[in-house]
């Protein structure tokens, strides 16, 4: 018998037996044997009676044995005809060896909470296709498609191949190297940055068409999620199984990072801390490669935003995705465009800031806060010395200052709109949540899902605008005092927002969260159960003391009844700080922030 029949007889047997192996629990002090197998990522086992037991046992036995056949004659035939058909290869894959030692970096890694789905698409009957894994730069993609090679079994490793894409690939150069891989076997199909082909939006169906529908299981990598957004909307609609990897909220990041600190998420979330697991991105193991400082936040957002976007317009139906854009596009200005948006919606944060009404955070607050300071060296007045009003007014007119700078390069409400439009599709920003008792629309706001992103354009903006020369007149240390002062209060906006996002996105169908404008006030979250028809309301404060004036909306029956009105009694009053959680005499809540967003 040939070896090509001696497999395909192996692999008609091996389907015959019992998949799984035989293990014994301990069921009130005695040993009971069990089936234990995986089915789609998760652990099942079954009870074996007496009367099958011995026969389930040989079955399985037998099963490993044949397994061990199957995969010495695979590996041999993989070997040779692997060997004979190297030169041949036009794209660069990976097998055997090679890939195990590309794999063994990742064995220590902990997983995202993401790889779940991955998992599952692999041991599935998904049959027809593909499986599209993308995201932001440095938020663990390839590292997730080696923990996946690095999972499977021995048997099925001799049946995976890794490619890395280059720009010089194209789509014809994969499908003859998928068609000889294919005849040598291979089921499990990983190409990572698989958007660098210029051809690939336009050809991509060639995949599930072709090769997932003959059983390949095919998991596609990339950067510019843009270009996956146009392939769902064409190549391969209803074709493909999709994994987000850009938004990591901060029970994840904590978790895998090991970093418990929401100050910490502020600053830096967003991406994984460099040098953790972009293990094969030399940018990443640089000390400057994350959002440390505006340099290298405008480093990424031009890297892992900008040339995302242009390189997947370019790539699609021949530019024709372009559509008002392309006038900048040809002059060289789309780069500039995109980050001047980014950077106005940060603007508007920063107003949103240092403006917003009713709440404890202003700079009336901060006066408040450095003149009571009970550390000399943090005590200052300078923010009583000044006309608080008139600073924040020139504040508000350096903004809008810099926020006219688009007209400079020609920015119209056509281009804002298509390139908030691709923002939304590569998940970097996302719409508020936010509803209202009373008539009117709600201002528009959006949330960045890449929080040190906007604390560091924040924090730049800041500095520039505190040397204006309302300031000169002041001591170096009291302009820094209230330059802290300040970007204390962006971080507690940030907070907000984080909570906000983290838990609207959290909840089952049954539940929504939202911001809850009311007539003179406003609560930072209001969770609502509409299968209970009662909400919880909560206040959210970058603190870890508790003053009582924190909590007046949650006290202030008036502004309770109106929410009641609409949603319900309210079975909840919340505090969400950074102190120790405490419950008040009153019934009020105090939570600490990190708890609560790791137990979402």
């Amino acid at each position: 018998m040939s070896d090509d029949n001696r497999i395909a007889e192996l692999e008609r047997q091996i389907a015959q037996l019992p998949v799984g192996s035989v293990v014994y629990k301990t069921i009130h002090g005695k040993k009971q044997p069990y089936l234990q197998w995986k089915e789609n990522g998760k652990t099942k086992s079954r009870y074996l009676k007496a009367d099958v037991k011995d026969e389930i046992i040989a079955k399985v036995a037998l099963r490993k044995e044949l397994s061990k056949e199957l995969g010495r004659l695979k590996s041999a035939r993989i070997a040779v005809r692997g060997q004979a058909s190297e030169i041949a290869y036009l794209t660069r894959v990976v097998t055997g060896g090679e890939l195990d030692n590309m794999i063994q970096a990742v064995r220590s890694f902990k997983k995202r909470d993401c790889y779940r789905q991955l998992e599952q698409y692999l041991a599935g009957g998904s049959h027809g296709k593909v499986c599209l894994l993308y995201g932001l730069r440095r938020t663990g993609k390839t590292t997730l498609l080696f923990q996946a090679i690095s999972a499977l079994s021995p048997e099925e490793r001799l049946r995976a191949v890794y490619i890395k894409a280059r720009t010089s690939d194209t789509m014809a150069d994969m499908n003859g190297d998928l068609k000889e891989l294919a005849a040598q076997g291979y089921r499990f199909v990983f190409i990572d940055e698989v958007t660098l082909m210029s051809d690939f939006i336009d050809s991509a169906s060639l995949l599930s068409d072709i090769y997932a529908m003959q059983g390949m299981k095919i998991v596609l990598s990339g950067t510019d999620s843009l270009g996956f957004w146009f392939t769902l909307t064409q190549e391969l609609y209803d074709r493909a199984y999709t994994i987000h990897t850009t938004y990591i909220p901060f029970r994840e990041y904590s978790r895998v990072l090991g970093i418990g600190s929401i100050d910490e998420y502020i600053r830096y979330g967003g991406t994984l801390q460099a040098g953790e697991l972009a293990f094969d991105d030399a940018d990443a193991l640089e000390a400057d490669a994350t959002f440390r400082d505006d340099e290298t936040t405008r480093r990424y957002i031009d890297t892992a935003i900008c040339n995302n976007i242009q390189h997947s317009l370019k790539c699609c139906d021949r530019g024709n995705y372009f559509r008002h854009l392309r006038p900048l596009y040809e002059a060289g200005e789309l780069t500039g465009a995109i980050n001047r948006i980014i950077e106005s919606m940060n603007h508007q944060f920063l107003l949103r800031t240092l403006t917003a009404p009713f709440k404890t955070h202003d700079l009336g607050s901060a006066a408040e806060l450095l003149r009571k300071q009970p550390d000399e060296e943090k005590r200052t007045e300078i923010l009583d010395q000044i006309d608080r009003e008139a600073v924040t007014k020139k504040l508000m007119e350096l903004l809008e200052i810099r926020n006219q700078e688009d007209a400079r390069i020609g920015i119209r409400s056509a281009h804002v709109a298509e390139i908030r439009e691709y923002l939304k599709a590569l998940d970097l920003v996302v719409d508020c949540p936010s509803e209202t008792t009373t008539a009117g629309d709600s201002d528009e706001y959006v949330l960045f899902t890449q929080p040190g992103m906007r604390y560091c354009q924040a924090q730049a903006l800041v500095h520039v605008l505190l040397k204006d020369k309302i300031f000169a007149s002041f001591s170096e240390r009291d302009k820094n005092l209230a330059c802290e002062k300040i970007l204390e209060d962006v971080r507690g906006r940030m907070m907000e927002d984080i909570v906000l996002l983290d838990t609207a996105r959290s909840l089952p169908r049954s539940k929504r969260a939202f911001q809850l404008k009311l007539s003179r006030s406003e609560f930072d979250m209001v969770v609502y159960d509409s299968e209970s028809n009662t909400c919880e309301a909560y206040e959210v404060k970058h603190s870890d003391e508790i003053v009582e004036r924190q909590y007046s909306i949650l006290a202030d029956e008036e502004m309770c009844a109106a929410a009641e009105q609409k949603y319900g009694s309210i079975v909840g009053r919340n505090v969400i700080y950074r102190g120790a959680e405490k419950m008040l005499k009153n019934g009020i809540a105090y939570r600490n922030v990190e708890e609560y967003l790791s137990a979402l």
